[in-house]
C-alpha cells in the first residue's frame, strides 16, 4: 500500500522560496527597490556637500533633515517601494500564470504569499536601515536614527503585506493600494483623531518622535494631531503586517488555481 507524502513544513517551505528566489532580488526590480529608497538619501547628501563647498558656514539643519526622512521617505519613497515590489510577489506567479509549477510540488499553499515576501521585506528592510544611517551625515540626532529605522521598516513590513493583500483580492490592487498609499495616507493633517490611527504615517509619525508636518489654524479642515506611544505604534503595524499575510494565504488558499483560471485575469 503507498502513502501519501506528507507536506513539508511552513518554515521550509518559506525556507526553499528565499533560497529559490534570492538570485531575483539582484535583477532590475530588486535593484529598482534599492535606489527608491536609497538615491533620495544619496541625493541629499550631495546637495548638502555642494552647499558647503560653495558656503562652508552652511550647515544641514535638523528641520531640513526632517523633511527628508517624513516628505520624502515616509511619504513618496516608501510607498512607492512598496508598489513596485508587493506585485513581485505571489501575484506575479498569478499573473504570469506560473503558480502551477510552483505547486507541481506539494507544498502548503497559504504559506507562499508570505514566503515570497519575505524575501523582498528582507531586501527592502536592509536598504532602508542604511538610508536612515545616511541620515547622520545629514546632520541627524544619531540617538532618532533607531527609532527612524523601526518605522520605516514596520511600516514596509505593513504596506507590503497590505499591498500582497490588496493584489490577491482585486484584480486592480496595486491602483487600489496607490490611491490609499499616496492619497489617503497624506491627508492625515485633516483627519480627526479616530481616522488618523487608519494611516501608515500616524504610525511613522508616532514611533520616529516627530512629525512631517504641522497643522495650521489657517489650513481648511485642520484636526488636532494626536500620538500613538512608539512601542504600540510598532506593535499595531507589525500586527497588522501578520493579519494581512494571513488573510492573503487564506485567499490563496481559497482561490483555484490552473493554467488558464480564473485567478490569472484577477
Amino acid at each position: 500500500m503507498t502513502t501519501l507524502p506528507t507536506l513539508p513544513t511552513p518554515a521550509r517551505t518559506v525556507a526553499a522560496l528565499v533560497r529559490g528566489y534570492f538570485p531575483r532580488l539582484l535583477q532590475v526590480r530588486g535593484w529598482v527597490c534599492t535606489l527608491l529608497i536609497v538615491l533620495p538619501v544619496a541625493l541629499s547628501l550631495g546637495l548638502a556637500a555642494l552647499m558647503h563647498f560653495k558656503q562652508p558656514n552652511f550647515n544641514w539643519g535638523t528641520q531640513e533633515t526632517l523633511i527628508v526622512f517624513h516628505k520624502v521617505l515616509a511619504q513618496l519613497a516608501l510607498p512607492i517601494l512598496v508598489l513596485v515590489a508587493a506585485p513581485a510577489g505571489i501575484r506575479e506567479d498569478m499573473e504570469q500564470r506560473t503558480l502551477p509549477l510552483v505547486l507541481s510540488r506539494p507544498v502548503p499553499t497559504w504559506i507562499l504569499p508570505f514566503g515570497k515576501g519575505l524575501l523582498w521585506f528582507g531586501w527592502g528592510a536592509a536598504w532602508i536601515i542604511v538610508a536612515v544611517g545616511g541620515l547622520a551625515g545629514l546632520g541627524a540626532d544619531f540617538a532618532s536614527l533607531p527609532l527612524m529605522a523601526a518605522a520605516l521598516v514596520t511600516a514596509f513590513w505593513a504596506e507590503l503585506a497590505f499591498m500582497t493583500f490588496l493584489g490577491l483580492v482585486f484584480k486592480r490592487g496595486t491602483l487600489w493600494g496607490a490611491l490609499y498609499l499616496l492619497i489617503w495616507d497624506p491627508l492625515v493633517r485633516i483627519f480627526p483623531g479616530n481616522l488618523q490611527r487608519f494611516t501608515f504615517i500616524h504610525y511613522i509619525e508616532s514611533i520616529a518622535g516627530s512629525r512631517g508636518g504641522a497643522v495650521e489654524t489657517s489650513q481648511l479642515l485642520a484636526q488636532q494631531q494626536i500620538t500613538t506611544p512608539w512601542p504600540l505604534a510598532i506593535l499595531v503595524l507589525f500586527l497588522f503586517g501578520v493579519l494581512c499575510w494571513a488573510a492573503s494565504g487564506w485567499k490563496l488558499q481559497r482561490t483555484p488555481i490552473g493554467l488558464a483560471g480564473a485567478e490569472a485575469e484577477g
